[in-house]
């Protein structure tokens, strides 16, 4: 595996280009804060009047709509949602895209499952940062980077690596280490990762030892803490340094506790359901029924998010924060829409 540093690219190639970000959400804004600062032409390309016009205008980007933002570039960055790039793309980008543009992507989702067909006279990339917007901002301002992905979808002009990897470097990534992947295996790992461990099992392992503590008569507030305020202080040891540095900083009980009661909760079970949801992503079957529920308006996103809100360990979670005003000063999550 080759990776890229500052040294391999040149910013040159972006210094007489157009860019245009879609998009002004934790990515977005990240990225056109951080390629404006590097010298960058850039423009942002919103819906008139959403909530974002102003929040972009106000930091000193030029903002326009969607398709005037694409009229005047040579360089598409699609930051909006997954479930939104297709429609926009038809109706929006493609209409308006200079012949011979490039047209990128921070995941492969839409290209890879087929939900956007590019044409045949583009440049089609991913620059694709490991870390969620706040940290590709807050690391450019403190001089460094996060590491990045690229790869190639179509290479028009002959010079689409390069474009790409000048890109990472335009939002910190060489200073970080750039690497590169293809669409498919970014798609494929990313969906997978979110599902299997990220989000999909953390979330749900952090409910169940909730509900196991409480339903056996613990108070909720212990519950609270043992299973989800402490996860951050593991993993934040796990991202530090890996498993092993993670051991190293906590007590030998629970270390002890890890490797016997572990493979009693992750079982050879679970790493075969793993398996068929890695098929399901694979095949596209995962894609399908994400498209479906976003083309019937997200019922099932909102019906979730409704039981979530309601579940006791956001009730009990809510009030011990009111007790750590730290956590509010230091929000990484923006949730302010207006």
């Amino acid at each position: 595996m080759k990776v890229f540093y500052d040294k391999d690219t040149d910013l040159s190639l972006l210094r007489n280009r157009k860019i245009a970000i879609i998009g002004f959400g934790s990515q977005g804004h990240a990225h056109a804060l951080n390629l404006q600062e590097s010298g960058i032409d850039v423009r942002v390309g919103l819906r008139e009047g959403g909530a974002s016009w102003h929040k972009a205008e106000s930091v000193g980007l030029r903002v326009r709509s969607v398709d005037a933002a694409v009229r005047e570039a040579d360089f598409v960055m699609m930051l909006i949602p997954d479930e939104e790039i297709a429609g926009v793309y038809a109706y929006q980008v493609e209409p308006a895209l200079a012949k011979g543009a490039t047209l990128a992507f921070a995941h492969g989702f839409n290209v890879h499952y087929g939900q956007v067909s590019p044409r045949e006279d583009l440049d089609v990339v991913m620059i694709a940062p490991k870390a969620p917007g706040h940290t590709v901002r807050s690391t450019y301002k403190g001089g460094g980077g996060v590491p990045s992905l690229i790869a190639i979808w179509r290479d028009a002009s002959g010079r689409s690596r390069e474009t790409a990897l000048a890109y990472a470097a335009a939002i910190g990534s060489g200073k970080a280490g750039v690497i590169e992947t293809d669409f498919r295996e970014e798609t494929e790992t990313d969906l997978f990762g979110e599902q299997a461990v990220l989000c999909g099992c953390a979330v749900e392992l952090v409910k169940a030892g909730f509900e196991t503590l409480v339903e056996a008569g613990y108070a909720p507030e212990m519950a609270y803490f043992e299973c989800l305020h402490e996860l951050k202080l593991i993993v934040d040891l796990m991202y530090e340094g890996g498993i092993a540095t993670m051991n190293y900083g906590i007590s030998n009980n629970a270390e002890f506790g890890e490797y016997v009661t572990g493979p009693r909760i992750v079982t050879e079970q679970t790493k075969l359901e793993m398996k068929r949801v890695l098929q399901d992503i694979q095949t596209g079957e995962y894609a399908k029924a994400f498209i479906l529920e976003s083309r019937a308006g997200g019922p099932t996103l909102r019906s979730r998010r409704r039981l979530n809100a309601a579940h006791p360990i956001e009730q009990v979670g809510e009030k011990l924060r009111a007790m750590m005003p730290w956590i509010a000063q230091g929000r990484l999550v923006d949730r302010d829409k207006a």
